[in-house]
């Protein structure tokens, strides 16, 4: 711990009334009278309508547009990421817009997100926009048509017991 002695005081007393004195000189320097503005006269009238005109009605103007912007950036990302909810996430970023921005946090994050219960669902976690109907069938056209050649086997099959039962009641009566 560092102690006062006479000698520092002294020091410090001396400090304090030499920048005492340049702030007095400093200030002197300065001019005697202050102006507001760098206009006057019809100059100053005319800018500051210039700033009304502003103020009422270009910078509203630019705070909505401003405003519209940043609340649909969650839906360009999801987009962009080729989220599969896209089309959820930009109904929440309107519903945002009119409760006055609470929901665009969430919409944000869902954006970013990774959809691991639709991935298990559908088989993909990512579709390309314009196309999300595409993602709820994953089949390729080789299964499909395995499936409807298994579908008319069994088919025929069906055709075949109904005939033989259908000839079993005709002899039968």
């Amino acid at each position: 711990m560092m102690t006062i002695t006479p000698r520092t005081r002294r020091a410090a007393s001396i400090l304090s009334r030499a920048s005492i004195s340049i702030g007095v000189v400093a200030a002197s320097g300065l001019p005697a009278t202050a102006h507001a503005a760098f206009l006057s006269g019809d100059a100053l009238d005319t800018a500051a309508d210039i700033m009304s005109w502003i103020v009422l009605f270009i910078a509203p103007i630019i705070a909505l547009a401003v405003f519209w912007i940043v609340h649909i950036l969650p839906e360009k990302i999801a987009e962009k990421k080729q989220h599969p909810q896209a089309a959820a996430i930009q109904c929440l970023c309107l519903l945002s817009l009119v409760f006055g921005g609470l929901l665009w946090p969430i919409a944000w994050l869902w954006a970013y997100t990774k959809p691991v219960l639709y991935k298990r669902a559908y088989g993909v976690d990512k579709v390309p926009h314009g196309q999300e109907e595409a993602a709820v069938v994953p089949a390729s056209d080789q299964s499909a048509a395995d499936e409807i050649r298994a579908l008319r086997e069994r088919l025929a099959e069906l055709e075949t017991r109904l005939a033989s039962k259908s000839s079993a009641a005709t002899a039968g009566v």
